[in-house]
């Protein structure tokens, strides 16, 4: 069976530290997805840009200009695994060398949390299983209930609609 085109392509850009805190995104209550929840930059591919390019896009449109980043690793194209397969995902995972974060109006806040510190968070579906593909964190630091079964979590993901 062929695969059916994405319903939409993402670049997710996991930011850690030296101290390997990652950094966390609020959304603002009028997003449509994932209103006051805790995410990572993040966007859509656009039609034409490279999901190289779309990742630092959305890094210099939700965090600004002022940083510095080394990249450490990628993943992706793959599909996601709790919404179905609809999704094609790519996730870059970056140093962060130096600078400061500045949010725009998709966000209300960000922060900078530790692996011992994560379950208290609210976030979005998909943020434990970036985690977990990436082996940021360990599994146990995790939501596994947001984990999928397949690393290791809880999580059943859905039939694929493809």
């Amino acid at each position: 069976m062929t695969e059916s085109p994405p319903r939409a392509r993402f670049s997710i850009c996991l930011l850690e530290d030296a101290a390997g805190r990652l950094l966390f995104l609020k959304r603002a209550p009028d997003r449509v997805i994932g209103p006051d929840l805790w995410g990572f930059p993040a966007g859509h591919i656009e039609d034409g840009e490279t999901p190289e390019d779309c990742a630092r896009r959305e890094l210099r449109e939700e965090i600004g200009l002022r940083h510095e980043l080394q990249e450490l690793a990628r993943l992706g194209p793959r599909r996601d695994s709790l919404f179905g397969g609809i999704y094609e995902v790519h996730l870059f995972h970056y140093r962060w060398l130096s600078g400061e974060v500045e949010i725009n109006h998709e966000h209300t806040a960000h922060r900078w949390i530790a692996a011992a510190d994560y379950r208290g968070l609210a976030v979005m579906r998909g943020v434990d299983e970036d985690i977990r593909l990436l082996e940021v964190w360990p599994l146990e630091n995790l939501h596994l209930e947001l984990v999928p079964l397949a690393l290791g979590g809880l999580a059943v993901p859905p039939p694929r609609l493809d």
